[in-house]
């Protein structure tokens, strides 16, 4: 069994990686401090498909495995678990909902 990351993985995990470095961990004591809930960061991670990883390509999701989905959220956790945890729920209820109706 083969453990290593493929490419299309590395690739995904280098741009959740350096998304999470820029704009999310800045900003996450603040944010957890404050109380913040930051729209902006989170419209930026849609806009990079992080909103719909395991929704279907056919409806506009990135159509990922579950495994790649926990690869990006690990990396958005290292910038700021608090938002990386509502992107992970959210992309849960997507997927709920592409997948029921």
């Amino acid at each position: 069994m083969d453990f290593e990351l493929s490419e299309e993985q590395r690739a995904i995990r280098d741009t959740a990686r350096d998304f999470a470095a820029a704009e999310m961990a800045p900003q996450a004591a603040r944010w957890d401090e404050d109380k913040v809930f930051p729209v902006e960061t989170l419209r930026k991670a849609a806009a990079l498909g992080f909103g719909g990883l395991y929704v279907a390509e056919d409806v506009g999701g990135a159509g990922l495995k579950r495994l790649d989905a926990a690869i990006v959220f690990e990396e958005l956790a290292a910038g700021c678990a608090s938002t990386a945890a509502y992107i992970s729920i959210h992309n849960m209820a997507a997927w709920m909902i592409d997948r029921f109706g």
